[in-house]
């Protein structure tokens, strides 16, 4: 064979390669498009969500800056919004307390934490300071003077309670409203100063207000609320700060490299003790949502089955504890125990709820004696007065006695008891009274158990009233075994 004839393709091995090389090339196109698609949504994005270019840095620092101080107008519209939120508070209206956010000024001194720490101004971070405990004194000032004072504004309402202590979801409205305060003071051009305020003074003014009552009414609120207060300040400061190091603002310089030097360290100290309690405060509430999530959970769905279930769940409660064991504790009160090895069960069930791992599962039982019935069968038989009757007598006797214990086991109601009870899960609930009224409709007789209670009306709204009262009605029920009685709300 010729070196000619051994090196020639023939036709069909020509059209093999050229689709090869053709399919190639389509790949790399394909390749080519999508690289360039990619290119192409990340510019739109940079575009889109890019702010940089839109910031003043120099009107952003004078801005914060003249914001800082509370005195003369500042100081008076700052007292105006608090009254006006904390009469909204009290009438629990959030729509009054809206409009209490769109008049404060709380946002200057925050901001200045913010900024004198990302920027090393440590002449701005002290008046930050002092102008931040002059709004804190300020505002509890004039919450306490309107809770102290004004008529019924010693209620405790939804609105009220709400603020006592922190919520995952205040830590994200403190961060992100902090957030996008800064993003929009930052912004070249103007918007509408009003509007700045809204977002800081959503985290700080009801916890302030709610503080103002607990000093003026029971000081575990105060606490609850400053708490709340004092977590939000440190993640809308915290998310300044971020923001302004993301923009790299630029550092403030010193001529004296000592005091420079000094300077950045106490900045980085500052920003660190910022920051290090933040991240402590939102993984503590993470936790605690989470276990309030899972026990809730827990507590509808594995109760179900047990005897007397919707009551048991109805009066079941979970308290977290941060730095010791955790519990959820069931409550029987006298109605049918629940079996050990349902008991054995339930707990096992708790290990498949991730947040309940470490959690103490707690069940009150407490089948309870008629102990009147006791000692007055132990005073019958005691009676030297039935050593003198004869055999006839005798029988007789306690025939009626027996006729009339009957009677007085069904009607007798165990009260001592049932408040022992209704005081472990009605906290509000001030007093109870129980008679037997007689009613008739002029033909036939009839017995009713008529309970009558009074509520702290300082503590609860009439909402709440109803609702308690009718738990209540179904636990009286449940635990006398009676199909008819009466229960009523007592002023």
């Amino acid at each position: 064979m010729s070196d000619e004839n051994k090196f020639n393709f023939s036709e069909e091995e020509q059209q093999q390669v050229d689709k090869e090389k053709a399919v190639e090339e389509k790949k790399e196109a394909v390749k080519k498009d999508a690289k360039g698609l990619v290119a192409s949504i990340s510019n739109f994005l940079s575009e889109l969500l890019d702010f940089r270019e839109d910031t003043d840095r120099d009107a952003t620092i004078a801005a914060i800056k003249a914001d800082i101080p509370f005195k003369g107008a500042t100081a008076w519209i700052l007292v105006c919004s608090i009254f006006v939120a904390s009469v909204g508070l009290n009438a629990d209206s959030p729509a009054v307390v809206i409009g209490a956010m769109l008049i404060s000024p709380l946002m200057g001194p925050i901001l200045g934490l913010g900024l004198s720490i990302a920027i090393n101004d440590i002449d701005t971070l002290k008046r930050s300071l002092i102008n931040l405990a002059i709004m804190i004194v300020l505002s509890l000032l004039t919450a306490f003077l309107f809770f102290k004072f004004f008529p019924t504004a010693d209620i405790m309402t939804t609105e009220l309670f709400g603020r006592t202590k922190p919520d995952l979801r205040d830590v994200l409205i403190a961060f992100f409203g902090g957030a996008a305060l800064i993003i929009a003071r930052t912004k070249k051009g103007t918007i509408a100063s009003v509007i700045f305020g809204v977002a800081i003074a959503t985290a700080l003014m009801p916890p302030l207000c709610t503080a103002g009552y607990g000093l003026a009414h029971d000081f575990d609120y105060f606490k609850g609320a400053m708490y709340l207060f004092t977590i939000n300040t440190i993640f809308i400061a915290l998310a300044t700060f971020l923001i302004l190091k993301l923009l790299r603002f630029p550092m403030l310089k010193y001529a004296n490299s000592k005091k420079r030097k000094f300077i950045a360290r106490l900045a980085s100290v500052i920003a660190i003790l910022v920051m290090a309690p933040a991240i402590w405060t939102f993984i503590n509430v993470l936790n605690e949502k989470n276990f309030e999530r899972d026990a809730i959970s827990f507590i509808d769905n594995e109760l179900e089955g047990l005897p007397h279930s919707e009551y048991i769940k109805a009066n079941a409660f979970h308290d977290y504890k941060r730095d010791s064991i955790s519990r959820i504790t069931l409550n029987t009160f006298g109605l049918d125990e629940i079996s050990e090895t349902s008991i054995s069960l339930l707990r096992g069930r708790m290990k498949e709820y991730s947040a309940l791992n470490e959690t103490e599962l707690i069940v009150n039982q407490n089948k309870l004696r008629n102990l009147d019935n006791i000692r007055y069968m132990e005073e019958l038989r005691s009676r030297d007065s039935l050593q003198l009757m004869s055999q006839q007598e005798k029988i007789a006797f306690l025939e009626n006695k027996v006729q009339s214990l009957s009677k007085l086991e069904r009607d007798q109601i165990p009260f001592q008891d049932i408040i022992k009870e209704l005081k472990i899960n009605h906290e509000n609930l001030e007093s109870i009274t129980f008679s037997n009224e007689i009613s008739s409709n002029l033909k036939t007789l009839d017995t009713l158990k008529v309970f009558r209670l009074k509520w702290n009306d300082s503590l609860i709204n009439s909402e709440t009233k109803q609702k308690e009262t009718q738990k209540i009605k179904a636990f009286l029920k449940e635990r006398l075994d009676l199909d008819t009685l009466d229960v009523q709300i007592r002023n």
